[in-house]
């Protein structure tokens, strides 16, 4: 058994979603059977409802085998990274960082580690505010990404109600997207809007741009 209390970073997720990532190794279909054979307490009592909401300050007891607390492969890659990257803006919760063309913002396909969120995270531990031996189920987190040939402004959040209020402004399109490209060439007209579908084949990992709308397809704004 294995007793965790929820803190300000675990607080406000479902109970499914939080026990996904305390423990990844557990298979979802096991994870959800194993809530309703009340192998889950939450102040002393069994809980049978994955989709509670957890808040600061809940007990959870967890009644699993040792083997599905265990983390595969921590990340620890920041610890050996000298934070480089320039902020524009930061408070208690957010991080606006200038990413430089040429960097990665996550780790690819190659498993590189020197990207910006690693970058993000070695600055935060060594300023005390990453403390990742206190956390349960939160890591500092990117709430948008620019490719890695692109440079701009990245938002990095440093607390989970932070990353969920920006993704949902993001979602909203609260916040405007604004890009700027050098053109070579002559061009028959000054100005102009451009619009279109973006369309992503899986199989290929390749995004088109087409015409005309088909199913899967984003509008370009």
């Amino acid at each position: 058994m294995r007793q965790v209390i929820i803190n300000e970073n675990d607080g406000g997720q479902r109970l499914d979603k939080f026990l996904s990532k305390f423990m990844p190794q557990l298979p979802q279909s096991m994870l959800y059977k194993s809530i309703r054979k009340n192998c889950v307490k939450i102040n002393g009592r069994h809980e049978k409802n994955a989709a509670r909401k957890l808040v600061l300050g809940d007990v959870l007891e967890l009644y699993f085998k040792d083997e599905f607390f265990e983390k595969p492969n921590p990340d620890t890659a920041y610890l050996n990274i000298t934070p480089d990257f320039d902020i524009v803006y930061e408070d208690k919760n957010i991080i606006l960082a200038d990413k430089r063309p040429g960097m990665v913002v996550h780790t690819d396909d190659n498993a590189e580690c020197n990207t910006l969120i690693e970058h993000i995270k070695s600055y935060l531990y060594r300023k005390g505010e990453f403390l990742p031996e206190k956390e349960n189920s939160f890591v500092p987190s990117l709430c948008n990404r620019i490719d890695r040939n692109t440079g701009g402004i990245v938002i990095a959040a440093k607390n989970a109600e932070a990353l969920r209020i920006m993704n949902q402004k993001i979602k909203d399109r609260e916040i405007t997207k604004k890009y700027i490209c050098i053109a070579k060439g002559y061009f028959n007209k000054k100005e102009d809007v451009l619009s279109g579908y973006l369309f992503k084949d899986e199989k290929k990992n390749r995004v088109y741009v087409r015409e005309s709308s088909c199913p899967g397809a984003r509008t370009i704004k």
